[in-house]
């Protein structure tokens, strides 16, 4: 029976789970099998028992809580690259225009920088097959350009002033996905590092920062987390140790199968001395949550933003017989206070619509519309300052989403994608001038101006791609200033890398401004933390 192979995975997810419960739920796994059994024998239409056994599984999880999930085997490379921090491919960071794969930027150290590939070039034919104007998609790159370690592609490209394509064959290559996306000194003595998740490889990243901007003379550190959905529970222990000393609490968990698992500062960090602050917001989750809790309660630094996301479970990934995999939540994460910061679930469609809802309830303007019941009231362990559980952590100073800047026209010119694709086009076009003119970057973000030409060629470009969307005076006067912010971030970031660009952009966000402010200010010292 062909439905068998797929029946087994769901036998072995069923009689996992309910081994832990009693002998009467074993019999739930052969139920199922009788019910696809009768489904695949008497069922009006064909079925696909793999498609209905997948569906069965995720709908199991979806009745545990929101965050336990099964991952396809054919996705789960892609859902482990970011945690692993690192990915099989060729090494180039890679944008879509007008149906061609345009290179960006190459990795450093990977296989296509090592090989002579140029930001610019464009890759035009894949191992013989045409992939020019024919539709093609982040997903078809991906399928085509990743694989096994040590593998093979060759690849045809079309370079700038040359009359014929170049060939490379590359040899695939481990890649690393970086998360710490910018780090930088502020002003003389305020250091700052943005971290995207919580990989394997995290913790060496920031260390490699904190080494690097210590030598700059960081004094105070600006740690951003904001939109920071988390990642390894390890990780975001190792690295609220780089922070607190002294064998401090970090974080405890427990679970029906798991006893009390006391995760405590175990080295000397590299900024257990000096003012710290962490940026959060509502995107700000989970190990991002566990970090800033523990700074928090211990008074170790200020958080500064707007409340996080609110997930205080534990996941563990579990394989499946056929090389898919669930992430099973077994455990409750505690700060070190006792909070337990998870935000209620009972009700799945208030839990995803959550976001939206304080959006809609004005928490993102006014802190005073956030409404926490006594009951939630933890104390800091050195100072005695009242903090909050049960729906996130609450920052020590609130920043309201700033939307003065926003507009209808504004939006649709980020929709459409025209900020970052004329970047692109004119970084290209005019690489060799921009680079002779702005030879390093500080030179560029200094002197850097889109004037009127730059912009007369912006528009000139979106009119081009859109006849509709036309350039609206009264609102391009309220979004002007983000509008060219982002479009020279942008050209930083083609010029030179992702860090540039934030280094550029981060002047407009109103959360890392409010820190600087607070730093540069005697407001840190007001608060009086422990010293």
């Amino acid at each position: 029976m062909r439905y068998l192979p797929f029946l087994f995975l769901l036998t072995f997810l069923s009689t996992s789970l309910s081994a832990q419960i009693s002998s009467h739920n074993i019999s739930t796994s052969y139920k199922f099998k009788e019910v696809i059994d009768k489904v695949s024998r008497y069922y009006v239409d064909e079925t696909d028992a793999e498609a209905l056994t997948e569906t069965a599984i995720v709908s199991l999880l979806e009745e545990l809580d929101p965050h336990s999930t099964y991952i396809p085997a054919d996705e789960l490379n892609a859902a482990q690259s970011s945690i692993n921090g690192s990915f099989v491919g060729v090494g180039i960071r890679f944008q879509i225009m007008k149906d061609t794969l345009n290179v960006v930027a190459t990795i450093s150290g990977g296989p296509a920088e090592k090989l002579g590939m140029l930001p610019g070039d464009k890759i035009v034919v894949v191992d013989g097959e045409n992939i020019a104007g024919v539709g093609l998609k982040n997903s078809d790159v991906r399928t085509k350009l990743l694989g096994e370690m040590g593998t093979k592609v060759k690849v045809e490209v079309q370079r700038r002033k040359s009359n014929k394509n170049l060939v490379f064959n590359v040899t695939r290559d481990k890649i690393p996905v970086f998360s710490v996306d910018s780090y930088y000194m502020i002003d003389k003595e305020i250091g700052y590092i943005k971290l995207n998740s919580f990989s394997r490889r995290s913790h060496e990243e920031v260390r490699n920062a904190l080494v690097k901007l210590k030598a700059k003379g960081m004094k105070s550190l600006i740690f951003d987390l904001q939109s920071n959905g988390g990642g390894l529970l390890g990780t975001a222990h190792k690295l609220a140790d780089e922070f607190l000393s002294k064998e401090k609490l970090i974080v405890y968990s427990e679970g029906k199968a798991q006893p009390r698992n006391n995760l405590r500062a175990e080295f000397k960090g590299l900024f257990e001395e000096g003012r710290l602050v962490v940026l959060t917001n509502e995107y700000s989750a989970s190990a991002s949550e566990i970090l800033s809790g523990a700074i928090q309660d211990w008074d170790r630094g200020l958080i500064v933003g707007r409340r996080t996301f609110g997930k205080g479970l534990v996941q563990r990934p579990m394989g499946l017989s056929d090389g898919s995999e669930i992430r099973l939540t077994i455990a409750r994460y505690y700060t070190p206070s006792g909070r337990f910061i998870q935000k209620p679930y009972d009700d799945v469609e208030s839990y995803r619509k959550d976001i939206s809802q304080r959006y809609l309830n004005g928490e993102f303007v006014h802190s005073d519309s956030i409404k926490m019941p006594d009951s939630l009231k933890f104390k800091t362990l050195i100072t005695n300052r009242t903090v909050f559980g049960g729906g996130g952590i609450m920052p020590d100073f609130f920043v309201p989403l700033d939307t003065s800047y926003n507009s209808d026209y504004y939006s649709d010119l980020l929709r459409g994608g025209f900020l970052n694709t004329f970047s692109y086009s004119y970084s290209d076009e005019n690489r060799k001038k921009l680079l002779g003119q702005y030879p390093d970057f500080k030179t560029f973000k200094d002197e850097f101006k889109c004037d009127a030409l730059f912009m007369n060629d912006f528009f000139t470009y979106v009119k081009k791609e859109d006849a509709t969307l036309e350039k609206n005076e009264e609102e391009y006067a309220i979004s002007e200033h983000s509008i060219k912010l982002r479009l020279k971030a942008y050209l930083a970031r083609n010029l030179w890398d992702t860090s540039e660009f934030y280094e550029i952009y981060n002047t407009s966000n109103e959360i890392i401004n409010r820190a600087v402010e607070i730093l540069q200010t005697n407001e840190y010292e007001k608060v009086n933390l422990d010293r």
